[in-house]
């Protein structure tokens, strides 16, 4: 069985009893960062061999495959969050489902569900980017196809290029477009940014350095967000 099994974005107190049950029973634990996870396994006084999971190492990709095939179970962990979402994974579940091998996925921390929770923009449809390709063109298309559906559209980016981003936005999509940037999700000095994209790379620019990982959640203008969250008929 490989079981993917998210952990927590910053607080360990995220972490769930069915995954720490199944970090318990599999036989071994294939991650992103082998000491990241340990630092997590020995937190929780667990003691599990661990693998490095390369996804651009064919050899690394058939390594845990033949873990699976010869009967082992294995749990899939990234460095937080959920594995195969903007982190490596995604190559050894398509793999092991066109083999037939037993596969689950444990629900857990996102980083993407829970921006936009706290966004406060819609409780419905939204597009994922993930994070952009790192050509302004090429993120740009990106942006304005995504923005077309008129859903929120969720990116991530570094704090390095963050204030970049939102600029680029600004060009794309217009400066008074609503944007939320969650920094730091569930750690000690998370933060949430609101206002319109020119309005967070201002108080962005601020400060003397930018630290964090943030969540860049885009949202619809107000008139345009009330008029899609009306119901096409009544219930």
């Amino acid at each position: 069985m490989l079981s993917i099994v998210p952990t927590p974005l910053g607080n360990l107190q995220d972490m769930t009893m069915r995954a720490l049950d199944t970090l318990k029973s599999v036989d071994f634990v294939l991650c992103e960062d082998t000491r990241r996870t340990q630092i997590l396994l020995t937190h929780f006084g667990i003691s599990k061999p661990t693998i490095r999971y390369n996804e651009n190492d064919d050899f690394s990709v058939r390594r845990c495959l033949d873990l699976l095939r010869s009967g082992k179970n294995c749990a899939l962990v990234s460095d937080c969050g959920t594995p195969c979402i903007s982190d490596p994974g995604w190559k050894l579940v398509r793999d092991a489902a066109k083999e037939n091998l037993p596969i689950t996925s444990l629900p857990g921390p996102s980083a993407a569900a829970c921006a936009l929770a706290g966004a406060g923009f819609t409780g419905g449809a939204f597009t994922f980017l993930g994070f952009l390709p790192r050509k302004p063109g090429k993120a740009a298309k990106l942006l304005s196809a995504a923005y077309a559906l008129k859903h929120p559209v969720i990116v991530y980016e570094s704090p390095y290029r963050v204030i970049k981003m939102l600029e680029l936005i600004a060009k794309t999509l217009g400066e008074d477009t609503p944007a939320v940037a969650a920094r730091e999700i569930s750690k000690v000095y998370e933060e949430w940014l609101r206002g319109n994209v020119c309005q967070i790379a201002a108080e962005l620019k601020k400060r003397s350095k930018v630290q964090g990982e943030f969540v860049l959640v885009i949202g619809l203008p107000d008139t345009q967000q009330e008029e899609d969250d009306e119901p096409d008929f009544p219930y």
